[in-house]
């Protein structure tokens, strides 16, 4: 690859990952106004809920080329572009 090429695509993927970034982060507040504890980890590339009783916590991707949030090794997934609805099925499986 050409050094054009890959200045290229270097650049559409510091720009997925900026997208995901902000779709997390939109997750995390709309969590947060359910009272649900969420952290940004790994540079805000996944989140974390911790479960209120004991268990592991579900950690929430956005996956299916930037369309979804998925968890559960990808079993569970809501579209991105419901914020409110994906934090209320998410508040329910976690626990809350």
């Amino acid at each position: 690859m050409n050094p054009i090429m890959q200045t290229a695509a270097a650049c559409l993927q510091q720009e997925r990952q900026q997208n995901e970034a902000l779709a997390l982060t939109r997750l995390r507040n709309a969590l947060l106004r359910l009272d649900v504890r969420a952290e940004l980890r790994d540079n805000d590339s996944v989140l974390m809920i911790p479960r209120p009783q004991v268990g592991l916590p579900v950690w929430v991707f956005v996956g299916y080329g930037g369309a979804f949030y998925s968890w559960q090794s990808a079993e569970k997934r809501h579209p991105i572009n419901d914020v409110a609805g994906a934090a209320q099925v998410l508040a329910d499986y976690a626990g809350r």
